[in-house]
């Protein structure tokens, strides 16, 4: 296969789905369902998938041996208008916060299997120069 040139027009290519493995297939997808408020859309073989509605990202869930091993390489995140709201409700529907990220400044959660996500505020998140992000940081109350 010839290298591609970054000069060179390309067809568009765009991610459509995220497929999570899990060993409990209905659990998980029954967690991202209700946290999402996106009802299951079907269910086939090994995957169960939400609801695309309104053009919103695919969202499935493959039924996978095994338990999840090590840190996730991709992960997912999602956005409410007051991100301990959001967390309150992961914790609520069977997920917890996830151990050793608090250095980083990202609310990492994960789902009942364990897969990583992260709750942040809407809009853009700043971070410093080490990528650290602060909107978990109480407010500097210096200048009151």
């Amino acid at each position: 296969m010839a290298p591609v040139s970054a000069s060179e027009p390309l067809d568009p290519v765009e991610i459509v789905d995220v497929i999570v493995d899990c060993v409990d297939v209905e659990l998980v997808a029954a967690f991202w369902s209700a946290l999402l408020g996106r009802p299951v859309g079907g269910r086939q073989g090994p995957y169960v998938w939400l609801d695309r509605s309104g053009g919103a990202l695919g969202m499935g869930f493959q039924r996978a041996g095994g338990d999840k091993a090590g840190k996730n390489r991709v992960h997912v995140d999602v956005s409410g208008p007051d991100v301990r709201a959001v967390e309150a409700r992961v914790v609520a529907l069977g997920g917890s916060r996830a151990a050793g990220y608090d250095d980083g400044g990202f609310l990492v959660m994960a789902d009942p299997e364990g897969n990583e996500f992260c709750i942040v505020p809407a809009g853009s998140v700043r971070m410093d120069d080490a990528g650290r992000a602060h909107y978990l940081d109480p407010p500097d109350d210096t200048h009151a």
